[in-house]
């Protein structure tokens, strides 16, 4: 049976948290609440102006808009819905050329649903005008509104021009409201619509009816139901695809993406069920556009989860927990990338719902430049880090030099790296400055050279040097602590008072300290290999040779104040007549 605490063993369908609860339901809310908020801004905002006209155009007065008559196509239209919005089917029923023995008020509200469903009614579209449009071809007095689908071909809706008892308007045919019953037994929502109250078949915001409006929740928490279902079986067959890889970040993604995922599949339940509700063309179109926001919501809550995985995952490496600038870079990169992803899905999501998101975009980006060069130091120390971080140079504790300061690393920071000096002072370097030195680390060695020169007398012998040499060489190969590999011991010349050995190897030890104690033993060896060839170390010597006294050599006080003195030769003088040479 494998462990619970294995990153590969199966996890148990378990309920959400009342936390997750409401998470899902503040989603669903503030979809919603947005697309009403984008839909009234909509509404409520000024058409935008004309474009002027050109510089060599006459300007003329505007023309006036068509005033509206009240005996037009538009004006009984516009009361005929207004009354049906209402509820007063009997006064609508006034603009219908009711049959005898008919009743007109529920004849015009079968009339308002069959058009609400097959021919949304847009009426600043008709002529504003008594005559109507009199170049449809339809005669004087006749305005077709359009066509309804039926089982034997569309059938035409039209406005007639009659003289009433309250004078001349446009009414409904007789051949339409004939043909309303028919219209009206087609319908998807028939049952629905005969035996609800009538308040809750009234429309309500956005062109939904009320009792679509109560729907809309049930539907929600069905779908969300539903959707749970269909996240757990989808996680569960990808756990069964990525049981099979070593990573763990998979399972991690998984995990975190059950939010997500119920998200997505409780959409596309609601998607698949909005049909049955038999939506107005306006409410259809904007539940259109709350469902395909929902999706870019639940996109980038993937990429937040995401995120966090990765996050995680970064922390959880061995190489960020022993660099501490890395656990305090990982969290802020994750800050800022959730920071990043929320703003553009805002935008996203505004952008859907019909919100004017050019000048929100255009703040974002001048707001940016001008956070951009205010916090220009800022940002390079911060991308400075994240050289350091990536290209890891040093660590915490490290001895290294840069540039001509030596000691040791005792912070890495998000803005600068501290080093203390062998003088115990603390020097604080920029990253963004720190990023572009030549940086030295001496804790990096696998190795610590041993070099020096071992300076032998003149009058050492060739047998002698010969063996001092040898016995070096092989003291130096039977050191535990020496890599064999590269081992120097030899005679390179004649120095100006001393025979020169060249001595260089490598001890085995990134411990400073534990090779000074190895250095010593080593340098002492050496001293015992000359003592017991016979020869010991040079020191700086320097030989004065005084010549003999005579004519032609210069006096020794002479000789010696010349040349003692800075090496060179007195000058010779000439004997003097008065005094001869002295012997």
């Amino acid at each position: 049976m494998p462990s619970t605490d294995h990153p590969k063993a199966p996890r148990r369908l378990r309920l959400w948290p009342p936390a997750a609860w409401l998470r899902a339901a503040f989603a669903f809310a503030l979809v919603f609440g947005c697309a009403l908020l984008g839909a009234s801004a909509g509404e409520l905002a000024a058409p935008p102006p004309p474009p002027p006209p050109p510089a060599n155009a006459e300007v003329g007065p505007e023309p006036e808009a068509t005033p509206v008559a009240p005996d037009s196509p538009r004006a009984a239209m516009r009361s005929f819905v207004e009354l049906c919005r209402a509820g007063n089917y009997a006064e609508a029923a006034r603009y219908l050329d009711v049959p005898p023995r008919a009743n007109g008020a529920e004849l015009a509200q079968k009339l308002k649903a069959v058009l609400d469903r097959h021919l949304w009614l847009e009426v600043e579209t008709l002529s504003p005008s008594p005559q109507g449009d009199t170049q449809d071809n339809l005669g004087a007095g006749v305005e077709q509104l359009g066509k309804i689908p039926t089982r034997t071909g569309a059938q035409p809706v039209r406005l007639v021009r009659r003289t009433t008892a309250d004078g001349v308007r446009w009414i409904f045919s007789r051949a339409t409201v004939e043909r309303v019953d028919e219209w009206y037994a087609q319908l998807e929502d028939r049952w629905l619509r005969d035996h609800l109250p009538p308040a809750l078949l009234r429309p309500g915001p956005r062109e939904l009816l009320w009792w679509q409006w109560l729907a809309l929740p049930v539907l929600a928490l069905a779908g969300w139901l539903v959707g749970a279902v269909l996240s757990y079986l989808i996680r569960a067959l990808l756990r069964r695809v990525v049981a099979r890889t070593d990573s763990t970040l998979d399972d991690v993604l998984i995990g975190g993406a059950r939010g997500p995922f119920t998200f997505a599949a409780a959409l596309l339940v609601i998607t698949t069920a909005l049909p049955w509700l038999g939506l107005y063309l306006p409410a259809d179109e904007f539940l259109d556009k709350v469902l395909r926001a929902g999706v870019f919501v639940a996109v980038f809550w993937f990429a937040l989860r995401t995120i966090d995985a990765v996050g995680g995952r970064l922390l959880a490496d061995p190489a960020t927990r022993d660099n501490p600038a890395a656990r305090s870079l990982v969290p802020l990169m994750g800050r800022i990338a959730k920071v990043s992803i929320v703003i553009i899905g805002v935008i996203a999501v505004l952008s859907e719902l019909g919100y004017p998101v050019a000048s929100l975009i255009a703040g974002l980006g001048i707001g940016g430049v001008a956070l951009a060069l205010a916090a220009q130091k800022t940002v390079e120390n911060l991308f400075g880090s994240v050289a350091i971080g990536i290209d890891r140079p040093f660590r915490v504790g490290d001895f290294v030099k840069v540039d001509a300061l030596l000691g040791t690393v005792e912070s890495i920071g998000l803005r600068s790296t501290r080093i203390r000096t062998l003088d115990r002072t603390i020097v604080t370097i920029p990253n963004g400055k720190l990023a572009d030195l030549q940086i030295e680390s001496y804790t990096a060695r696998d190795r610590i050279r041993l070099s020096c020169v071992l300076g032998l007398q003149r009058d050492t012998s060739p047998e002698q040097l010969r063996a001092i040499v040898e016995e070096c060489e092989r003291a130096l190969r039977e050191h535990p602590k020496i890599w064999p590999d590269d081992i120097v011991v030899r005679f390179i010349g004649v120095g100006p008072s001393s025979l020169d050995v060249e001595v260089m190897a490598w001890f085995q030890t990134t411990d400073f300290g534990e090779f000074r104690a190895l250095r010593q033993a080593m340098l002492i060896t050496f001293l015992q290999i000359i003592d017991m060839a016979g020869s010991r170390l040079a020191y700086p010597t320097q030989t004065l040779h005084v010549a003999p006294r005579g004519e032609d050599h210069p006096q020794p006080e002479a000789a010696a104040a010349g040349g003692s003195a800075n090496g060179k030769r007195a000058p010779r003088r000439a004997p003097s007549a008065e005094a001869p040479p002295s012997r």
